[in-house]
């Protein structure tokens, strides 16, 4: 089985050394063809010495430096582009995610899954690190529809096809199983052992929450009306309007009926609050359809390039059904009938990236 595994870091020169080893350890157990690619993401430390010693010794490891701290997204993108076999595992460089867990991951992916997320059901972390986790894992899987116990594990297994569909910018890393249900794909979960920290530190803090919550409305509004933008303002538009239109309706009867009949008290709709209020109301309800129209007219315009759906297999001119993302050395999937899926998510297609991979040994 030829695997690819993806190790983002930053700062972690004290546990390269050991983690690899580990990985190496099961490979061969295993009979893994496990290729290595360690993403520098600007550390400060002596990180890039090891990765570079490693890569020196053994031509299974490839480094990648980026000039200055971009992020775990951009880490794992550029991990990503550079990996080659069909199977592709992410893990943290702390020592927190075990490699021995590997074979129960790749048998889960071996069921017909196209995403396997490791759950940390046993969580060796502050408490003030663990309770916004789980509210944050409550949160995207009710409002997702893609029931996780951890989305934010970052051990996970994804099949090569996923890579090319689901692009990752910001701090998207955590949505991915989010983002590939959107796309079709089937998503599952494996309970993995969680190691306490002996290293180091955590690179998250407090300012997590938020930023996580507004990657979730991105994520939410990416899924449900990427493809579609004019549905969600459109409809905001036109109910604010309506509204606006309806006060302005009604004070303008009232103004008219208070001058027609001398008995009806006069109104003054300077003084009357409510017509500022439908004015505004109508003014907001023209934003919002204006809004729409430009996210349309950008969607139509960047739809030319991408592919708006996700093709899971084609028949080919013998007959036989073909998977386009099948290759060499993959996990076996299940034919037709396989188990659905543990999680799904309804809404629109994402924009997919694929790139040129690098060539690159894969011993």
């Amino acid at each position: 089985m030829h695997i690819t595994a993806v190790i983002p870091l930053c700062n972690e020169s004290a546990t390269l050394q050991q983690l690899y080893a580990e990985l190496r350890e099961v490979a061969n157990a295993n009979g893994y063809r496990l290729r290595t690619i360690f993403v520098d993401d600007g550390s400060t430390d002596d990180s890039w010495r090891v990765v570079s010693e490693l890569a020196e010794s053994d031509d299974r490891v490839l480094g990648i430096r980026f000039r200055r701290n971009f992020g775990k997204a951009a880490a794992l993108t550029a991990g990503f582009d550079a990996a080659e076999d069909p199977v592709v595992v992410t893990m943290d460089a702390d020592l927190q995610d075990d490699p021995a867990e590997l074979p129960r991951m790749l048998a889960k992916l071996a069921e017909g899954y196209d995403v396997v997320s490791g759950w940390k059901q046993v969580r060796h972390d502050p408490l003030d690190k663990v309770l916004p986790s789980r509210i944050f894992n409550w949160l995207v899987s009710e409002i997702t529809g893609v029931r996780l116990h951890d989305h934010n594990c970052g051990f996970k297994c994804y099949r090569r096809d996923v890579l090319h569909e689901v692009r990752l910018y910001g701090e998207l890393h955590r949505f991915v199983p989010v983002l590939a249900a959107a796309r079709g794909f089937r998503i599952a979960e494996a309970p993995v052992n969680h190691r306490a920290r002996e290293f180091g530190k955590s690179k998250y803090g407090a300012s997590r929450i938020v930023k996580g919550f507004l990657d979730l409305l991105t994520v939410k509004f990416l899924t449900g009306y990427g493809q579609r933008p004019l549905h969600p303002f459109g409809s905001a538009g036109i109910a604010a309007s309506l509204v606006g239109g309806l006060g302005l309706t009604w004070l303008a009867a009232r103004w008219g009926w208070s001058r027609l009949f001398d008995s009806v008290p006069d109104i003054h709709l300077h003084e009357t609050a409510s017509l500022f209020y439908s004015l505004a109301l109508l003014f907001i309800g023209a934003q919002l359809l204006t809004v729409g129209l430009l996210g349309e007219m950008i969607t139509a315009f960047l739809a030319r390039d991408v592919d708006t759906y996700s093709i899971a297999e084609h028949t080919s001119p013998s007959g036989e059904a073909t998977d386009p993302g099948a290759a060499a050395g993959a996990v076996d999937a299940p034919a037709k009938g396989s188990p659905p899926t543990d999680s799904h998510a309804d809404g629109s297609t994402r924009a997919g990236a694929s790139a040129t991979k690098p060539s690159g040994p894969t011993t």
